[in-house]
């Protein structure tokens, strides 16, 4: 690539058939002196054309069509500029490629500014551009009206994409030129209506590299922290003054118009006067004739908002006492045909006590009822020492006969048994008879074990009997009467019973003086049974 650029100085080169050749050149002057120039490579001769070139045309201006553009793999662009009588090739050279204003197309007039050289190689002459331009309004036209088809065709002017705007940001976002008059529209216009903190992020409205610079601007207030220690805005502006088509064609680039779609926070695009449309109108959620106009829709005014407020406190205000004032009086209905609550609690409170004091009557009776039947139960009752009597006899009657039937039937049966084996057949009844007599026995123990006084004892109790051994009550106990106390670990005491002094007053019923017992004889241990209970327990 160096060698487009590289401008060799020729080689001095002597002719070596110039001596040979003077005899035949010397009645021809002219001839002779072709005959005596140097001759130069082809290397030299395209060499002093491209320095001749490159002297000549070091800065133009070509207005052409674009044809035949390439995009090389390198990012260079290869296209060519023509008019109705010549063709002249391009080059673009990819660090100046990234730098354009816009998408060169085919068929689109252009005006490129750049330097006139040529590529030896081909023996051909090319302009080498650094910059371009659209030429024409019309141009300029049709490259928006195909840029805002295919842009439309993605999807980014669609209206499900649009946001609402925020009815009272705190922090508004501004894109536009910190010098213009548009940023001190907008503030003088937000301070009538209704102060908010602003933060202005500086571009170019126009020009090389303003587009650029306004889409960083809408992702760097994008990209934002909302606690950052720069807050970041609840709404967008991004704003320019009127100018021609030219003017405001940076907010026509594809990268602001993506920028604008893609913002996450809502946008108002207020690009040139009433009149201008750009294509960043259709991607921002919503469109400001003029950038005071996009304040204007940024906030409220305070003043409206403060009297609305305090007009619709009086309605609710009105509306809270009226609705008090019906709901008192049907309140005041309602309770007319009601009974007094007082009453009813006290109604209530009494059916509760009287449903309490039956209760507790209830149950008084229910435990002497049941206590009554419990006695009842008890009298009824045979004595166990009745019963275990009873037992014994039977028994011995029954082992009585056995013995004797015994003796009467084995001597005739014996060859019977001894055949049918009787004999085993027999024991086995027999130990059969006598484990149900055992139970039964067994059984008639319990019975005895839960009626006997002995658990009456172990419950703290103690049974007192006279000289003869019979029970005695409170009332056969006298004065020096003879007492044997048992106690339930079979413990006996001896004592003499005392009659005590009256406790009774005057006008008074006398009740009988409580015995007092004095200890003869110290506890002592019974080393017998109990011979009532008789030889089973």
């Amino acid at each position: 690539m160096n060698d487009l650029f590289s401008t060799p100085q020729p080689k001095k080169t002597a002719s070596k058939s110039a001596p040979s050749k003077s005899a035949d050149t010397r009645g021809n002057p002219a001839e002779a002196r072709g005959n005596n120039a140097p001759a130069l490579s082809v290397s030299e001769i395209s060499n002093s054309i491209k320095r001749e070139l490159e002297t000549r045309f070091d800065r133009v201006r070509v207005r052409g069509e674009i044809s035949g553009l390439k995009r090389a793999a390198s990012g260079h662009i290869y296209m060519s500029l023509k008019d109705e009588n010549a063709v002249l090739s391009v080059i673009c050279w990819r660090g100046q490629a990234s730098k354009l204003a816009f998408d060169p197309q085919d068929g689109l007039e252009v005006i490129v500014t750049g330097r006139i050289t040529s590529y030896p190689g081909r023996s051909n002459y090319q302009i080498v551009i650094d910059s371009m331009e659209i030429a024409g309004e019309g141009a300029l036209l049709k490259l928006l009206e195909e840029r805002k088809k295919k842009l439309a065709s993605e999807g980014l002017f669609s209206d499900e994409r649009k946001r609402a705007i925020p009815f009272l940001p705190e922090v508004i976002g501004v894109v536009t030129s910190p010098t213009g008059a548009v940023i001190r529209d907008i503030m003088h216009r937000l301070s009538d209506r209704f102060p908010r903190h602003v933060l202005v992020w500086p571009v170019l409205v126009q020009g090389e590299g303003a587009a650029e610079q306004i889409a960083r601007a809408i992702d760097g207030f994008n990209a934002l922290d909302p606690n950052g220690d720069i807050p970041r805005p609840d709404t967008l502006i991004v704003a320019r003054g009127g100018g021609s088509l030219e003017d405001l064609w940076a907010f026509n680039e594809e990268v602001v118009v993506r920028a604008a779609a893609n913002s996450k926070i809502p946008l108002i695009s207020a690009v040139g006067h009433e009149t201008d449309t750009t294509l960043i109108d259709f991607a921002s959620d919503r469109r400001a004739p003029t950038p005071t106009a996009a304040a204007e829709m940024a906030v409220p005014v305070r003043a409206e908002l403060i009297g609305e407020v305090q007009n619709i406190g009086r309605r609710i205000y009105a509306g809270a006492n009226r609705l008090m004032g019906e709901r008192r009086m049907q309140i005041e209905a309602l309770a007319r045909g009601l009974p007094d609550p007082r009453r009813l609690i006290e109604e209530k409170t009494q059916r509760l006590d009287d449903r309490v004091e039956r209760m507790r009557n209830a149950m008084k009776g229910y435990l002497r009822h049941q206590t009554s039947e419990l006695s009842e139960l008890s009298a009824r009752l045979p004595h166990p020492k009745q019963q275990i009597l009873l037992a014994s006899h039977q028994l011995s009657s029954l082992s009585d006969r056995f013995e004797g039937v015994g003796d009467q039937i084995v001597p005739v049966r014996q060859f019977e048994m001894d055949k049918l084996d009787s004999g085993r057949r027999m024991a086995s009844a027999t130990a059969l008879r006598l484990e149900r007599a055992k139970n039964e026995i067994t059984s008639l123990d319990r019975v005895l074990e839960g009626v006997s006084y002995k658990n009456v004892l172990k419950r703290g109790f103690s049974v007192v009997r006279g000289a003869d051994g019979n029970v005695l009550t409170a009332a056969d106990i006298g004065d020096g009467t003879k007492l044997d106390i048992e106690f339930a670990d079979n413990a006996f005491i001896q004592a003499i019973a005392n009659e005590g002094e009256e406790g009774g007053t005057a006008g008074t019923t006398s009740q009988p003086a409580p015995k007092k017992i004095q200890k003869k004889t110290q506890k002592k241990k019974s080393d017998t049974t109990d011979t009532a209970q008789g030889s089973l327990l």
